[in-house]
């Protein structure tokens, strides 16, 4: 490839600027990185570079608490006018239950990052072939939910419902103090991961596992982590609705970056196709 005055003759014979082509070149290689499962090493190292930059938004938005409760209004109202607005009901009824809410917090802090990881973990060792269509959905989803919580900040239902409805006011969950609120943005509530990551996870489940106990578990996860997130008060419908949205996106993002990669890394013997048996024992 030959550089002439800031030109980049390209092995077709066309000359592009050379900024262009840099550009295309990274993408080009970004594509063929993300095509093929890597050793485990590399690919924590990238989870966890994302989720680094991920939690750096709370410093970003965290000083934005009127215009975020104002967003948690407009949800409020929107939901209102469509008949969709049941968070408090939600949230009242799983607090008649003694210890219910308690638990479902739990469940709230633990699910979303555990079953998430353990997932990946699970593609990566047993489905090779269809790791990376789900790790670069995830990879993107994450990346638009940060454009979400830049540009549109919201206050999670616990935070501004009570204004509302004040019978639901001393909602116990709170995450925001000591080490943990080092890992949390009480703001980030549009898109909701937690049901956007839940959905990646049920898909994930329900295609890539034979077994049909596994498959309908796969289907009734993402309705189970949504009552958790609205029983607890840390989303609203709207929230999980835009999560969805912020999954189809991903999802067809994905398809586009790998489609006709070569799967080189895929067909080799270290990291061949899962075989029927496998697919069978789960």
């Amino acid at each position: 490839m030959a550089v002439m005055a800031g030109l980049v003759t390209e092995p077709n014979g066309r000359m592009a600027p050379a900024p262009i082509s840099a550009f295309v070149q990274a993408v080009s290689r970004a594509r063929s990185w993300l095509s093929v499962r890597h050793s485990l090493p590399a690919e924590l190292l990238l989870v966890v570079g994302l989720y680094a930059l991920y939690e750096s938004t709370r410093g970003v938005v965290a000083g934005h608490s009127n215009v975020a409760l104002q967003h948690a209004d407009d949800i409020v109202s929107i939901e209102r006018s469509l008949h969709l607005f049941v968070e408090a009901s939600v949230e009242r009824s799983a607090a008649r239950l003694s210890g219910l809410t308690s638990a479902l917090e739990v469940l709230y802090l633990s699910l979303h990052l555990a079953l998430t990881g353990l997932l990946l973990l699970w593609l990566h060792q047993r489905r090779p072939s269809a790791y990376p269509f789900f790790r670069t959905t995830l990879l993107l989803a994450s990346g638009v939910a940060l454009i979400g919580y830049l540009v549109f900040p919201t206050a999670p239902p616990r935070l501004s419902i009570t204004s509302l409805d004040p019978s639901l006011s001393g909602v116990p969950l709170n995450i925001n103090r000591g080490l943990v609120s080092g890992l949390y943005n009480p703001y980030a509530a549009v898109p909701s991961m937690h049901a956007a990551y839940a959905l990646v996870v049920g898909a994930a489940l329900f295609l890539q596992v034979s077994n049909w106990g596994i498959r309908l578990l796969g289907l009734a996860y993402p309705v189970f982590v949504v009552l958790v997130i609205v029983a607890t008060g840390n989303h609203f419908l709207f929230d999980v609705g835009v999560g969805a949205f912020v999954d189809v996106l991903a999802a067809a993002g994905a398809a586009f970056l790998l489609r006709g990669i070569p799967r080189r890394a895929a067909n080799s013997p270290a990291l061949r196709v899962a075989t029927i048996a496998d697919r069978t024992a789960l």
